[in-house]
């Protein structure tokens, strides 16, 4: 048997959910609740090329970091900007959301950085985390 049959998708869809663990829907275009759209993000897994590129460099910046200082010297504000830019990366695109005017990643950037919605942060990291999520049989949320 192939082995190959087992392996998990590039990419998997996550249906977002509000502080309370509510699925997260935008209004429809004339404000009906019937027309709610839901709020979603796609994401590279860690069975993605992508993926890998992104976590080899993060990890080549960290052994620069412990190289250079002896020990992992960064502040708050530095982590939140490398985990935003992680995050970033790893997006493939927003459905049904929005922040100010924004597009592309700019857009995902601004909402990863939002601390007043950090759970979206940590409900990607936790998606992305689980390789489950990006099975052949994955669920959206």
């Amino acid at each position: 048997m192939d082995i190959r049959k087992f392996a998990v998708e590039e990419t998997a869809v996550l249906h977002l959910k509000d502080a309370n663990d509510e699925l997260m829907y935008a209004d429809g275009a004339d404000g009906n609740p019937d027309t709610n759209k839901p709020m979603r993000i796609k994401l590279y897994g860690p069975g993605s090329k992508k993926y890998a590129k992104i976590q080899a460099a993060n990890n080549n910046k960290l052994f620069t970091r412990l190289k250079k200082k002896g020990k992992e010297d960064q502040s708050a504000d530095d982590k939140a900007q490398e985990s935003a830019d992680t995050l970033t990366a790893l997006t493939h695109s927003f459905e049904n959301i929005g922040y100010d005017e924004l597009g592309g990643e700019a857009l995902y950037k601004a909402v990863y950085l939002d601390t007043s919605i950090g759970f979206i942060a940590t409900q990607v990291n936790a998606y992305l985390n689980d390789w489950a999520n990006f099975t052949k049989a994955s669920a959206t949320n």
